[in-house]
């Protein structure tokens, strides 16, 4: 039996599939409280794409998440699992931040942004070198110390935002607010023409940035040789050195591209939305990267739409636990758990049948 799915079954029907199956358990625990699954979906999906208020939000978390997913598929096509997302985005958010502190009245925004995505890019690439000379040079597992440099990270940004770089005591941890310079225009104007009034929702430009990105991502990785070799590294690393290919190189650079993608993440929140630089910016946006990588199934075209719907995840569920108050926020993120299990740990759950099944129309040779 041939178990090569086409891939319009791999990177579509099987994440759909995934998808309805952790919707209809997550049904199972809504009825379970008390309350009609059906009138829950209808309310998260209202309160996820029911108004270009709502568009504007889920599209504002989902631009996040396209910059992690992606930064964690380059990672995965290299054979390495990069769970140091937070981390990366956190320092990339500092790299925004002075960029922002030194131009911002200085410079109008569009000459500010490009140095700040500079910046962004570079600080999470630098943070994200060290774990990957330590695994390529000394074979430290990158999972361990990628998971130990988002806690330095963290503690870093502590540091700097209750000490050099905080306005004022009383404001708590944070850097004062970035002048018009340092502020990424919204997009809800491009939309009104549309009729669809995206109110004050944070939505700006660095959603055109991120499916830029996407775009770039898609390039690299399959239309380059560096591309070629990251995917012949991630798949036989054996085969890589047979090849000539320099294991050293390619898992640095996979990883420096890796966390230079999620700290342009920091674009979104530091100066599309907060317009300064304060604690918890990024959370938990790079531990979600996982799930819209395993779900896209590390494909630009497939993380776009994954990121969109944990996007419309994280905005229809805020809406739907006011709504419904017996689904606390904890079921919502039982919810996104689910999804996340069957798109990512058991994404190969459904894939014998789906093989039979097609083999038996015709669809796949047997």
């Amino acid at each position: 039996m041939n178990n090569a799915l086409p891939r319009w079954v791999d990177y579509g029907l099987m994440p759909l599939i995934s998808v309805i199956v952790a919707f209809v358990i997550s049904g199972l625990v809504v009825l379970f409280v008390g309350e009609s699954p059906v009138q829950a979906a209808l309310l998260m999906a209202k309160g996820a794409f029911g108004s270009g208020y709502n568009i504007g939000f889920t599209l504002f978390y989902a631009t996040t998440f396209i910059f992690t997913g992606l930064a964690v598929a380059v990672a995965f096509h290299a054979g390495l699992f990069n769970i140091g997302g937070e981390g990366q985005a956190y320092v990339g958010g500092l790299g925004v931040a002075l960029v922002c502190l030194s131009l911002d009245s200085v410079f109008p925004w569009w000459i500010t942004f490009p140095f700040a995505i500079i910046a962004g890019a570079l600080f999470g690439a630098l943070w994200a070198f060290i774990p990957a000379i330590l695994q390529a040079k000394r074979g430290s597992h990158i999972v361990i110390t990628t998971i130990m440099f988002n806690f330095i990270a963290s503690a870093l940004m502590v540091y700097l935002l209750a000490g050099p770089l905080q306005k004022s005591a009383n404001l708590g941890p944070r850097s004062r607010d970035f002048a018009e310079g340092g502020q990424i225009p919204k997009l809800g104007g491009l939309f009104r023409p549309l009729g669809i009034d995206m109110g004050a929702s944070p939505l700006n430009v660095s959603f055109a940035l991120a499916l830029i990105m996407a775009l770039v991502v898609w390039i690299i990785i399959w239309r380059t040789r560096f591309g070629y070799e990251m995917r012949t590294l991630g798949i036989s690393p054996r085969a890589a050195r047979y090849a000539g290919m320099s294991e050293v190189r390619l898992v640095v650079l996979a990883m420096m591209l890796s966390g230079a993608l999620a700290g342009m993440m920091a674009l979104n929140p530091v100066m599309g939305d907060q317009a300064r630089l304060q604690l918890d910016f990024v959370e938990g946006a790079g531990f979600v990267g996982i799930a819209v990588a395993l779900m896209g199934r590390s494909h630009p075209a497939g993380i776009v739409p994954a990121a969109i719907l944990f996007g419309g995840l994280y905005q229809g569920g805020s809406e739907l636990a006011f709504d419904m108050p017996n689904i606390t926020r904890d079921m919502i993120v039982l919810i996104q758990g689910l999804v996340i299990l069957f798109a990512g740990a058991m994404g190969s759950l459904f894939t014998p049948a789906i093989v039979r099944l097609l083999t038996g129309v015709g669809v796949m040779p047997k």
